[in-house]
C-alpha cells in the first residue's frame, strides 16, 4: 500500500467559464468552479481559525478567477475578481474539493438556505 498522496497533472484555467480543471495523477479530473473554490478556500477568512469558526461565503456566485500563481511544488495560490487571494490550495485541498464535490456542495448551499440567502445564479 502507497502513502503517495494524488499530485495534479495538468491545472487549466477556463477563464470565461470561471472553472478550474484539475487532473490527477490517480486519473481523475475534477472541474471546480470558481464560486466552489472561493466558498471552500483554506484561507482563515473562510474557515476561521479553528473548528466551528467556518464564515459562510455569501454572494460569490458571479466570482471569477483572475490569475493562478504556484506556491513552489506543493500548492496555487489563486486570485478571485472579489480581491480574495489568500487561501493556498495545496494538491491535497484540491483534490479532496474535487473528491468531495459531491457532499461539500450541496451542504454548502443548504448553509445558504439556512441562512436565508438565495443564490442568484446556478452556478455549480
Amino acid at each position: 500500500m502507497s502513502n503517495t498522496k494524488p499530485m495534479p497533472t495538468e491545472i487549466n484555467l477556463h477563464k470565461q467559464s470561471g472553472v478550474l480543471e484539475v487532473s490527477f495523477d490517480t486519473d481523475e479530473t475534477f472541474s471546480l468552479t470558481a464560486e466552489y473554490l472561493r466558498t471552500h478556500s483554506p484561507s482563515a477568512e473562510v474557515q476561521g481559525h479553528g473548528p466551528g469558526q467556518e464564515v459562510l461565503q455569501i454572494g460569490k456566485e458571479k466570482v471569477l478567477i483572475e490569475a493562478i500563481e504556484p506556491v513552489g511544488n506543493y500548492a496555487i495560490l489563486i486570485h478571485f475578481d472579489d480581491g480574495h487571494n489568500t487561501g493556498i490550495f495545496a494538491w491535497d485541498t484540491l483534490y479532496r474539493l474535487g473528491k468531495d464535490h459531491g457532499t461539500l456542495w450541496p451542504n454548502y448551499l443548504a448553509r445558504l438556505e439556512a441562512a436565508g440567502h438565495k443564490r442568484k445564479a446556478p452556478n455549480a
